[in-house]
């Protein structure tokens, strides 16, 4: 009979498995109420006397090595499980890297920016902080202009001088001409901030390009044709209509139309069945604008433009509202990454 334990504890040290379901079926052979174990304690009684010492220590080793070998292996196993959650599959090929996806709005700036960068504009930028000089007296806006109220303007400071977060881009545009001598001929993408309730078709924060060309003998025409090649390039559209219209540092000024056509329920949607869109301003820069940052308006002239980015956006992405750029929703980022 102690021979017989003794071999049940050279097979309980030799045994091996590799899932949870073989360590049961152990467990149960050895240490189940009816097992292996159980049936030699109920020998016990019928072996003789002299051989109850030794018998009961074979009984008692049989029953540490089968407890100590369910505990091994379970925590063998569990080790496995838990490095496999972790890792995953290390045999498996490694995952491919995803492309991210740029936002609409630098598509779109960087687009129009290719596109006057071909014909000779370079690109200039600025402090979205500015002062009152750049942001509204170098511009021919007057002390009492609306633009200066504080419900159109987010100013941080007033006293001793005013400070506020720039509403245009124009502002470059006059830091680079008072830097620089004609012939001028620059593009000023940016942020911009005006103080208007967010809604749909309007936000507090948006991104303007402002262009700006200065030389001797700059004419309207010559704006009519930097336009007309614009919108051919960037919307393939070749019909524009200049309508007249009024900025403080302009003169004459227009605002930009093109014939988006009435092809589709689109079309008519988002013209209003006009078949033209606004997406511009422009006009002759005044004289006194130049005059304030020291170039001569009797000896060159020049002509600026101005267009928001998210409103071009929304047009060639047909981008219902305007707060969707600023949602970092990834749904929405997502479906641009194809788009260089």
């Amino acid at each position: 009979m102690i021979e017989k334990i003794k071999n049940y504890i050279v097979d309980v040290e030799s045994f091996t498995a590799d899932s949870l379901e073989e360590i049961e079926k152990f467990r149960i052979k050895f240490l189940g109420k009816k097992g292996v174990l159980n049936e030699f304690f109920a020998e016990f009684k019928n072996v003789p006397n002299e051989e109850k010492k030794e018998f009961g220590q074979s009984i008692n080793q049989l029953k540490t090595a089968a407890q100590q070998k369910v505990d091994q292996l379970k925590a063998e196993l569990e080790s496995k499980q838990e490095e496999k959650g972790v890792y995953g599959d290390l045999s498996r090929p490694g995952e491919p890297i995803e492309i991210g996806s740029r936002h609409p709005i630098s598509i779109v700036k960087n687009q129009i920016t290719e596109i006057f960068s071909n014909i000779g504009f370079n690109v200039s930028e600025g402090p979205e902080m500015e002062d009152d000089w750049h942001n509204f007296t170098a511009l021919n806006l007057p002390e009492y202009h609306p633009a200066r109220d504080m419900q159109d303007t987010f100013f941080i400071q007033t006293d001793p001088e005013e400070i506020l977060l720039r509403t245009h881009t124009s502002s470059v545009q006059v830091r680079y001409m008072e830097e620089n001598k004609p012939p001028i001929r620059t593009i000023s993408p940016g942020r911009v901030f005006r103080n208007e309730a967010i809604s749909a078709r309007s936000h507090c924060i948006f991104h303007q390009v402002e262009g700006l060309y200065i030389d001797k003998g700059v004419s309207f025409a010559d704006l009519k044709q930097t336009l007309l090649y614009f919108t051919k390039q960037l919307f393939g559209k070749s019909k524009i209509r200049l309508r007249p219209s009024y900025f403080p540092f302009t003169e004459p000024s227009a605002e930009v139309d093109i014939y988006w056509g009435l092809e589709t329920e689109t079309d008519y949607r988002i013209t209003k069945g006009t078949g033209w869109l606004e997406i511009m301003g422009c006009g002759m820069v005044d004289p006194n604008v130049l005059k304030n940052c020291n170039i001569d308006p009797n000896e060159y002239s020049g002509f600026a433009f101005g267009m928001g980015i998210e409103r071009i956006a929304m047009l060639l992405y047909q981008i219902s509202d305007i707060r969707m750029f600023y949602e970092n929703d990834v749904r929405f980022l997502e479906q641009f990454k194809s788009v260089l």
